[in-house]
This record gives structure tokens, sequence and C-alpha cells, in this order.
């Protein structure tokens, strides 16, 4: 993707596809040398001990945060599972689900079909940093345009400021490589989106109508779909372009749709996250 200054706001890649975490990186306390205590006891090994028993208490507070989205509109219902236990239940198709906070390190996470643990569509260890994380399931089972592969997007859930911040993540089988405008063509939010690719662009609070083009040279296509938002300053947000362009001729009959997630919110509160 090729970022576009344009007259309200500028395109950044802020996603990628891949199916291992980045671990963030422990840094342990430096050791200190005290003088001794004038009984003949050795200060270096109690001041070694301590760090240890510090470094291990920071190890164990440490945590990341990782949320699954159900985005392969031919697979089943799944459960989700982290290190063989039951994480989430039932996830259906377009959902996205509440951050799971895990310890920093090696998890193991399997998405299997819902209440059918011996069918498995997912099944492998990611190293999950101190960040937050999206889980998503891609593609089709079917194959008939993606490939089913779960990726990974890591999320930036900092504050905006007086803007706000809206991922664009495109997760529809059928569909080319995108540009999404606004106001009739003149802003260009995202350039060149392919499948399985995300971007963010920062925006002005306000309402907002999308257009929805394959991907041109000019971003002059021919707009195949509007939705309409209203971003609000402080807030972060990710729209999922699901379903198909085509569903009659597809292996499921989900149509094109933007769903859209409130990440972050400018204020600390109990909200869902369905925007």
């Amino acid at each position: 993707m090729v970022p576009k200054q344009t007259r309200r706001g500028a395109l950044s890649i802020v996603g990628a596809t891949g199916v291992t975490l980045v671990a963030g990186c422990l840094g342990g306390a430096d050791d200190e040398e005290t003088a001794g205590n004038g009984n003949g006891d050795d200060a270096d090994d109690h001041t070694d001990d301590t760090a240890d028993e510090s470094d291990d208490h920071d190890e164990m507070d440490e945590t990341g945060a990782v949320r699954v989205a159900h985005l392969s509109p031919d697979a089943p219902n799944v459960d989700v599972w982290v290190d063989g236990e039951p994480a989430l239940e039932d996830v259906p198709y377009r959902a996205v689900s509440e951050y799971l906070e895990l310890p920093v390190g090696t998890a193991e996470v399997m998405i299997t079909a819902a209440g059918d643990p011996d069918t498995v569509v997912f099944d492998d260890e990611l190293e999950v940093g101190d960040g937050d994380y999206t889980v998503a399931a891609l593609g089709e089972l079917a194959e008939e345009n993606e490939p089913f592969a779960p990726a990974v997007l890591e999320d930036d859930l900092s504050d905006p400021g007086d803007q706000a911040r809206i991922r664009a993540v495109h997760a529809a089988p059928d569909a080319p490589a995108v540009d999404i405008t606004a106001a009739d063509g003149e802003v260009v939010l995202f350039d060149d989106v392919a499948f399985g690719e995300a971007g963010a662009a920062y925006v002005d609070p306000g309402d907002y109508t999308l257009e929805i083009r394959p991907a041109t040279e000019d971003n002059d296509g021919d707009v195949v779909a509007t939705f309409d938002v209203a971003p609000e300053a402080g807030n972060v947000y990710s729209a999922f372009a699901v379903g198909y362009l085509e569903p009659e001729a597809a292996p499921a009959d989900e149509p094109f749709d933007l769903e859209v997630v409130l990440d972050a919110a400018s204020e600390m509160d109990d909200e869902s996250n369905d925007y």
C-alpha cells in the first residue's frame, strides 16, 4: 500500500498478516554490588537472590491482551481454547471478542468448530508480548477465493488525541484490492488495501460516508458500497470489510458489509466494544 496525503488524513500501515505474535522483551534488573555486612556473609549472593525473586515476580505479572475475530464467511461458529482450557465458546461469523489477558510468554491457542473439539481449524503456539493483538480468522475453508489462514494483527490502542483513528482490515475473500474514500472521492483514507492487509487513518470527529472502490491509480474506481460512520474524538476503531461482493456465487450467502468495532474509548468505561 502506498500512503496518500489528502485533505484530511494519511494512510499508515499498522498491521500485517502472520501466525506468530512477537514476544515483548523482559529486561532483568541490573545487579548492584553492595558492601558486606561485617559478619562474613556474602552480600553479592544476597543481592542476586533478591533480584531473581523480583524478576520472577515481574514476569508473572506481565500480561498481553489477545482477542479473536471470526472473519471466515464459510466457517461454522467456533470455540477458542488457550492452553487446553476453553476461553471463548460458540463465536459466530463477524463477531469480535473482548480482549483476553494472557501471561507474557508462549500460549497454545486452538480454534475448533463449536461443540466439536475434534474439528480443529487452528492449533499453534503464540508468543504473547505485553501489547494488544487481534487473531483474525481469514479466508475460506472451501478455498474458492482465498485459503483459510489465521492472521495476527498488532493493535494500537494509544490515544489519538483530538482526532479519531480508524483501522481498516480487508477480510472479504472475493473482493479485489480496494481504495476507501470519503466526500465523493476528495478524501482518500486508504489506498490499495489488498485482502489480508490492514491500515490506519486519523480523521477529525464527525459524520462520514465511507466509499469502497476497487483500487485504481487515481482512487476513482466505481463505488461498490457505502457505509456511514461517526467517529468520536479520542476513540480508536477497527473496520473489518467482510462477506462477499457476489454472495450468490460464493460458498456462503454472506453479503458484503463493514463491521466497525470500538477498540478503545477516549474515557475508561464498561461499554460493549460493538460500535
